[in-house]
């Protein structure tokens, strides 16, 4: 298959705005102007309750998933057709930048963790884990979604390099660009923390309107 064809195909998997189409459809709402006021299963977890924000987390994990797989299409004698790890990883990070900027939801997503993660768990499922366990009980012990996040890009980025010497380069430098990337979408979110002020997680209590 046409390798600008595939390259598209992952932005647009990953331009699905699961939260923004669950709040339009289901609540009436932009999710983006609630909360966070950002497009992802954190913000969904506060804005709409822990159902919805499990769908929305699922669903992104599927599309860093989903373009990975599409790295089966890469023919042998396309442009780098040999290093099939070169292609997962560059279609994942196009669905992360997707769900960033999707083109569905005027180019203002998420921040693209979850749908990361999905890419890394198709890839590296042991690697995957660690880094969601660590998300776990950083985010357990202190209620911050935004800190497990980052810590969890950083255990990624740790695991990559050292806990299990992987010597494929191309996962190395997406090792490093996952841990920037996530770390500068979440630079307010450190500023709040600085300051104290970062809020903690917890779900909207249940109404009428929220339930119509």
């Amino acid at each position: 298959m046409n390798l600008l064809l595939l390259t598209i195909s992952a932005y647009i998997i990953g331009s699905v705005p699961t939260a923004y189409w669950i709040g339009k459809m289901f609540f009436g709402i932009d999710i983006r102007e609630h909360g966070s006021k950002n497009m992802g299963a954190s913000n969904t977890f506060r804005v709409m309750g822990p159902w919805w924000g499990t769908v929305v987390l699922l669903v992104d994990l599927l599309k860093g998933i989903a373009a990975v797989q599409l790295a089966q299409l890469v023919q042998p004698g396309d442009w780098l057709g040999s290093e099939k790890m070169f292609w997962q990883l560059l279609l994942g990070l196009i669905a992360v930048l997707g769900h960033v900027f999707p083109l569905f939801a005027g180019f203002r997503g998420g921040k693209g963790v979850a749908t990361l993660f999905g890419v890394v768990l198709a890839i590296q499922p042991w690697t995957a884990l660690i880094s969601i366990a660590a998300f776990v009980v950083v985010v357990f012990l202190t209620k911050y979604i935004s800190l497990g996040s980052i810590i969890a890009a950083v255990v990624f980025m740790i695991c990559v390099w050292f806990a299990f010497n992987e010597t494929n380069v191309y996962m190395r430098w997406f090792s490093i660009i996952a841990a920037v990337l996530v770390i500068f979408n979440h630079r307010s979110n450190l500023a709040r923390l600085i300051k104290g002020s970062e809020t903690k997680i917890g779900f909207p209590k249940r109404n009428k309107k929220n339930e119509s």
